[in-house]
């Protein structure tokens, strides 16, 4: 698929972007574009705009210059209808202390409209992120690999078509992180798009269809002898 065409079919557009925070740039001239469908995965060095990208892809943060679109609209994290479309994990491990494991995902997903289809999806994501040992724990309680494993099962259990992870392979084990991937690639194949920053090679290769490197603020495709190939 060439730029155009991606572009024109894109869920999410980045344009043009730049970004600073006061007077030091962090991000200069990105652009890139997702379909629905389609895996992104974006790699550097700690400290390149990774984080600030997908806060930006988010609507977390605006860009200083420039424009991200979603769904052909200008993104407003603000827009219930947007929010409700877009689900991340972006941020440090912010839970209900009160809440157990389950009720905690209990609540995301009937806050998202699942209804009467909530507890089997609270059941699945449970079984899938190896938490339903642990489903009436209190999230203070887990292993810091079973807290990441919550803050993923809380973006899989609801609703979304766009899926924004920053890092979401950090703390898993091996067996989780190759689960993960199969997970993402399931995901893509039912239309869903997915943007992640990811230090992770197998995660990247094995998950993503495309891979673009950040350095210094400024976005390009990764050399293949600096990262395996993408998925067929």
């Amino acid at each position: 698929m060439g730029e155009p065409e991606r572009s024109a079919r894109a869920l999410l557009r980045v344009a043009d972007v730049t970004h600073a925070y006061g007077d030091r740039a962090v991000l200069h001239g990105v652009s890139l574009a997702v379909v629905p469908g389609e895996c992104v995965a974006l790699v550097g060095p700690n400290g390149c705009g990774k984080s600030t990208l997908l806060r930006l892809a988010a609507g977390r943060e605006q860009p200083t210059t420039g424009r991200v679109e979603f769904g052909g609209a200008v993104l407003d994290e603000d827009d219930p209808a947007t929010r409700a479309r877009i689900a991340t994990v972006l941020d440090a491990a912010v839970f209900y202390p009160d809440l157990t494991v389950r009720e905690h995902l209990l609540f995301v997903a009937l806050a998202h409209g699942l209804g009467a289809g909530a507890d089997a999806a609270v059941d699945h994501v449970l079984d899938q992120h190896h938490l339903t040992e642990h489903a009436d724990a209190l999230p203070g309680t887990l292993s810091s690999g079973q807290t990441q494993a919550l803050l993923l099962a809380s973006a899989f259990v609801r609703p979304h078509e766009l899926l924004v992870l920053d890092e979401p392979e950090q703390r898993l084990d091996s067996r989780a992180r190759a689960e993960l991937a199969d997970r993402l690639r399931a995901h893509t194949a039912r239309g869903v798009a997915v943007l992640l920053a990811t230090h992770d090679p197998h995660l990247a290769h094995h998950a993503a269809d495309r891979t673009l490197a950040l350095e210094s603020g400024h976005l390009a495709p990764t050399p293949p002898e600096r990262l395996a190939q993408p998925r067929a």
